[in-house]
């Protein structure tokens, strides 16, 4: 198990080669009593999180511009178990995050609901790799982001101009893969539009729509959002 990458940098990657193996990871199996007791903390104290299935990394490494992963279907309770307890310990987050440029060049993001286990925080819509996010055991990464572009935001970005290879943003043992998105509409506009879906809902993961212009920083946003709004108002 290795992860080999530099930190704190926004680097581009041509390839990506990361794959789903069907093995239990060895981290979950060493803690399986804690992450079963602070589930039991967490869902008392939440009743609306939901223990179903990701996938956390046990290598990730970048080898000039491809990066190569091995990760492991787990349960949901385990993802919340180590972001208390980061280290080196053999396991890491890799995640996807589809950033929408308006036509007005703003950053539409979304501020996720109180019910939620990151509630105020500030992403773009996005979501943790699920099993049915890999083919043939290749993670689908334009299937992850444009699944929960759709699923939070009501916003159809299959057919959208996208930039032609991805980036990666790895800080605190997280790893984000992203692709800007680059939108037809203002951002104003973009906005209504997801305000109106979520007001559809029952019970949606959002709480609002947030645009994010030159020169905005947010609170709220972690990181790896932080430096993702960096890079893209300097011009790259």
């Amino acid at each position: 198990m290795s992860f080999i990458l530099p930190r704190g940098v926004v680097l581009p990657v041509r390839k990506i080669d990361v794959n789903m193996v069907g093995t239990p990871h060895p981290y979950e199996a060493r803690n399986a009593a804690a992450i079963a007791a602070n589930w039991d903390a967490e869902h008392k104290a939440n009743p609306y999180l939901f223990n179903g299935t990701m996938v956390l990394m046990s290598r990730l490494e970048l080898k000039g511009d491809r990066l190569d992963g091995v990760c492991h279907p787990v349960q949901y309770a385990t993802m919340l178990y180590w972001r208390k307890n980061k280290g080196p310990h053999g396991v890491e987050h890799t995640f996807a995050f589809p950033a929408l440029v308006s036509r007005d060049n703003a950053l539409v993001a979304i501020r996720m609901g109180k019910h939620t286990a990151n509630p105020g925080r500030i992403y773009f819509a996005a979501g943790s790799f699920e099993p049915h996010d890999f083919v043939e055991g290749r993670a689908d990464l334009h299937g992850n982001m444009q699944r929960e572009v759709m699923e939070e935001t009501g916003l159809d970005i299959s057919s959208v101009r996208r930039d032609l290879h991805d980036h990666i943003y790895s800080e605190n043992h997280s790893t984000v893969i992203f692709r800007r998105y680059w939108m037809d509409e203002d951002a104003d506009v973009l906005a209504r539009r997801i305000e109106q879906f979520v007001a559809s809902e029952v019970q949606p993961e959002v709480e609002a729509p947030v645009v994010i212009r030159s020169g905005d920083m947010p609170v709220g946003m972690s990181p790896h959002m932080k430096a993702i709004v960096r890079w893209h108002f300097s011009g790259r």
